[in-house]
């Protein structure tokens, strides 16, 4: 997913996969009788329903990620691993 680096924010590329969503949802609802006919006829179609829910997640997830990174919301950087200084072992003598 798009994350960016600086000051240019990914505004067409959140436009772009928006509008295919929107046109992924809009095709699978007007076409459910299809859809719903094609997949249930078993063999290869049977991967048809995975196939489009991959499809959608790409699309939908893309648009999300560049949506809230376009809003200034990302994720916070990890911190760098500290070398911790272990302790030095001490020969102690109990009298």
């Amino acid at each position: 997913m798009a994350q960016p680096t600086g000051g240019k924010k990914p505004v067409l590329k959140t436009i772009i996969y928006g509008v295919v969503s929107v046109a992924l949802y809009a095709a699978a609802f007007t076409h459910a009788n299809t859809l719903t006919e094609l997949f249930s006829r078993g063999s290869f179609w049977a991967a048809g329903p995975i196939l489009t829910v991959f499809v959608f997640s790409y699309a939908h997830g893309t648009f999300a990620s560049n949506l809230w990174s376009c809003l200034g919301v990302v994720a916070r950087p990890r911190a760098a691993k500290r070398s911790a200084a272990r302790p030095q072992a001490r020969a102690t003598i109990n009298a």
